[in-house]
């Protein structure tokens, strides 16, 4: 049975018969601003599901105790941006943490499936996907918009028991505590010290060109957030990469380069070329995205193909173990990458380390 919540007292109620455990999803609207707005939550709650309206004064507050309360398990689907949202609207993340799709994936399941796919698979129910794109914040919701939310909690409760028994069967219990806290622990601290390493572009440029580039990502990343608004708004991706690669000689140069491009920030020229001019403290330490050759990817390929026939003999699926950007860290520095610490170091460690070159 799903409930409307209209009042923070509902909520407070509710939360004094103290549950051992809840199912949680959100929507939330992100496409005009850099923090999600959180439109609305779903919460099962033993055989209720609430319907909480965080539009309502005074909801959030009452929401952050549920998710403060480590005495209460949150089993949520693909959580990451739902941790994003929660941790702007109410100040807190949900610990502990039960994340079904990243349970899935080290059950054996499946990897990355998504939660209609993983109903169907665990309970042989087939959800409707027809309010994806709703505008969750008018007022009122529609029925179809009310049913469809309510879905996306209901079978959370069998998905999370049938998981949980594979992994209690796998010995896998706290590979998945292990995962559930490091993301917790990627969103608390919400901060990519390298943004540049990820711009495929950055592996066509030199050291000083790759340090510029960290420059104006990292001006960009403060922007953003400061106004509340997408990152692409304030410095797209081509233009950041064209500006690194041949900085102009000064702002009036600047300025006109940005004539060519429609989207650029020509009211923070002034500013841009001060991010693009000043080094940073710690770019010295910063990692190169270097371009792959024919040793580097021999090499790299080697490192695959180690962790693909660990996966089989894990019964994982494809991706779970290593992802390739972690792989070429490891082969370019040596260092165990911090992503890959904990299960994954024990189970990948013995096999990896004899491949690196001498």
């Amino acid at each position: 049975m799903a409930y409307w919540i209209k009042t923070p007292a509902e909520l407070d109620e509710r939360y004094r018969q103290r549950p051992t455990r809840i199912g949680l999803d959100t929507e939330f609207i992100r496409e005009r601003t850099y923090w999600p707005q959180l439109a609305l939550v779903q919460m099962a709650v033993g055989d209720e599901i609430l319907l909480i309206d965080p539009l309502i004064p005074g909801m959030n507050e009452a929401l952050a105790p549920w998710l403060a309360d480590t005495a209460i398990l949150k089993i949520m689907h693909s959580a990451s941006e739902d941790l994003v949202t929660f941790k702007v609207a109410c100040g807190v993340l949900p610990r502990p943490l039960f994340d079904t799709q990243i349970g899935a994936a080290l059950a054996g399941i499946g990897g990355g499936m998504g939660y209609q796919k993983l109903v169907n698979a665990v309970t042989g129910v087939t959800l409707a996907k027809g309010e994806t794109r709703s505008d969750w914040m008018r007022r009122p919701l529609s029925d179809a918009q009310l049913d469809y939310a309510a879905d996306d909690v209901e079978y959370l409760f069998a998905i999370h028991d049938a998981i949980d028994a594979k992994l209690g069967e796998l010995d896998r219990r706290q590979w998945l505590h292990d995962d559930a806290e490091r993301l917790l622990a990627s969103v608390e601290h919400d901060e990519d010290r390298w943004p540049h390493v990820a711009m495929r572009s950055a592996q066509f440029m030199d050291a000083p060109a790759q340090h510029r580039l960290l420059r104006l990502l990292r001006w960009r990343d403060v922007q953003a957030r400061a106004s509340d608004k997408p990152r692409s708004w304030i410095l797209d991706n081509e233009l950041a990469a064209v500006l690194a690669r041949t900085p102009p000689a000064d702002v009036p140069a600047l300025e006109k380069l940005m004539e060519s491009f429609p989207k650029a920030p020509r009211k923070l020229a002034s500013q841009v070329w001060q991010a693009l001019d000043t080094p940073l403290d710690d770019e010295a330490d910063a990692p190169l995205a270097l371009p792959a050759n024919d040793s580097n990817k021999q090499a790299l390929k080697r490192l695959q193909d180690a962790v693909s026939a660990r996966t089989a003999e894990l019964g994982l699926p494809d991706g779970v173990l290593a992802s390739r950007k972690h792989l070429e860290s490891y082969l370019e520095s040596g260092q165990w990458p911090p992503a890959l610490a904990g299960w994954r170091r024990e189970q990948l460690e013995p096999v990896l380390a004899p491949l690196l070159p001498a």
